[in-house]
């Protein structure tokens, strides 16, 4: 076993009383608190306020008059993204501080939580600030025809859209946070976040690090409490402008539903059945490693997980057999062990979900060929399983488990299958296995899905849009359009 230590600045953050970051400082608000568990240990590190809705409301109130008085979106472009920089610098500088966070609150390999948590995010962010300096608007040739003999002319500017509201899953807390707050502070937005219950701590240190850089009180706040209060209320609250919610559909709904009710623009990103489909010239040792990767990248907790599998007849056996060889020889451990390749779930919630969907799957006459078995201590794991003999009719096939469970199938007719991976009301993501560049071009268009990849799954870039259609939400994350989704666009006529 390799262990981490647990640097003495996580410890000391640990230990602290912990309260909400409000217009650049401390707020401990009495009353009940949301413990913070370690899935690995099933103990309790931390505790956050759940705090009552009138610390929302200030929050809320602090970032509109942040943004009201211009402090950040009247700064110059270039100062904008110089300390949007700093602050990038700063989080790359705390980032063992960060990961180790990441991992004992989220459950997650240190390893993971070092590469992609602070590694990838770090570079999202730098991407982003960079943004700070390039938005732009358009020059408009209009032919207006009176008065006679009036010269016309048009241009329209990219402003931002007020006060956005983040809500954060507990799947990539730190990342997804900056996803939302980094383009919305380089369009010169102010930024309420709502991070998990189950994972508030990242985000709160972020706060401390923000302020640190130089972005100014009001501007990037940090509230915690249950969605169904905290969440609900910023959704519905009329002072901000977007909402930018991640995390299930069933919420996702209810959050647009309230953000409409104030005509508030809001982004969802949501759950995903995303299937990987895997035609008979495929390199299927390929295909192998992308279903490991695709499939249980952070125990397949993961919104564009490939979690269920169509492999071609003739190379069904060959791809069964060698996922569950290669699944049934990761070694299972706590995050903070940098030799384990499967750590445990966010939650006892979680794991009891998991267990129950593959309990289902194999009443309902799943073939389990490797895991499915609920393994024992206090903290909250599930063995990566495989379940072959799967038909699209089970629920393993149609709902998102949301965990290390790979369900396969196999397919003879290529517009058969590409039928069947349509038939599902979500469409975040899918990914196609062929060496064949006809197939791929030809058959990449027919499925519906926000990303298609092609002999890759679950991979993302800052420059690359990403998010859903159907049930899986609408708006996109990264890259221009994400700028353009804070922004408002405003026309202006001039005659002379």
């Amino acid at each position: 076993m390799s262990k981490v230590e647990i640097l003495p600045q996580v410890a000391a953050f640990l230990a602290r009383r912990h309260g909400c970051f409000i217009d650049g400082q401390w707020v401990l608000p009495e009353g009940p608190t949301t413990p913070v568990f370690n899935p690995a240990t099933g103990e309790t590190i931390a505790e956050v306020p759940d705090v009552p809705l009138e610390y929302m409301n200030r929050a809320v109130e602090s970032a509109h008059a942040a943004f009201k008085s211009r402090v950040w979106s009247g700064l110059r472009p270039a100062d904008r993204e110089r300390i949007l920089l700093n602050f990038t610098s700063l989080v790359e500088a705390h980032a063992e501080e960060l990961a180790q966070l990441e991992t004992l609150s989220q459950g997650k390999s240190i390893n993971m939580a070092r590469m992609l948590d602070v590694g990838a995010t770090v570079e999202f962010m730098r991407y982003m600030s960079g943004w700070a300096t390039k938005i732009e608007g358009q020059t408009l040739d209009v032919s207006i025809p009176i008065p006679q003999g009036t010269n016309f002319t048009a241009f329209a500017r990219r402003e931002p859209v007020g006060v956005v509201a983040g809500i954060v899953p507990w799947n990539f807390p730190l990342m997804i946070t900056t996803w939302k707050l980094m383009p919305a502070l380089a369009c010169g937005c102010t930024v309420v976040i709502k991070p998990a219950c189950e994972t508030p701590l990242t985000a709160l240190r972020l706060a401390e690090l923000a302020f640190e850089a130089g972005i100014p009180a009001g501007v990037f706040n940090v509230i915690t409490g249950e969605g169904a209060t905290v969440g609900a209320g910023l959704a519905a609250h009329p002072l901000i402008s977007k909402v930018s919610f991640t995390g299930s559909t069933a919420v996702g709904k209810s959050v647009g539903v309230a953000a409409m009710a104030n005509m508030t623009r809001f982004a969802l990103e949501l759950g995903g059945k995303n299937p990987m489909i895997i035609l008979e010239d495929a390199d299927i040792d390929k295909a192998i490693q992308g279903a490991m990767l695709g499939g249980l990248l952070n125990q397949g907790q993961v919104c564009a997980a490939a979690s269920r599998f169509y492999v071609h007849q003739s190379r069904y056996n060959e791809f069964v057999d060698g996922l569950a060889k290669a699944v049934s020889g990761l070694s299972i451990g706590a995050g903070m062990d940098a030799t384990a390749a499967i750590n445990p779930l966010v939650s006892r919630k979680q794991q009891t979900s998991v267990l129950k969907h593959i309990e289902t799957a194999r009443k309902e006459g799943a073939r389990v060929v490797c895991g499915g078995e609920l393994l024992q201590g206090d903290g909250f794991f599930v063995q990566p399983t495989v379940l072959a003999d799967v038909d699209h009719s089970m629920g393993v096939a149609r709902d998102e488990v949301f965990g290390p469970v790979l369900s396969v199938m196999s397919f003879t007719d290529e517009d058969k299958v590409i039928e069947l991976a349509n038939d599902s009301p979500y469409g975040l993501a899918a990914s196609l296995w062929t060496n064949d560049l006809t197939k791929a071009m030809n058959l990449v268009p027919r499925i519906e899905a926000g990303t298609v990849w092609v002999n890759a799954h679950v991979l993302l870039d800052p420059n690359m849009p990403f998010g859903g259609v159907k049930q899986s939400g609408m708006g996109r994350e990264f890259g221009r359009a994400v700028i353009e989704a804070y922004t408002e666009l405003k026309s202006v006529c001039i005659a002379h």
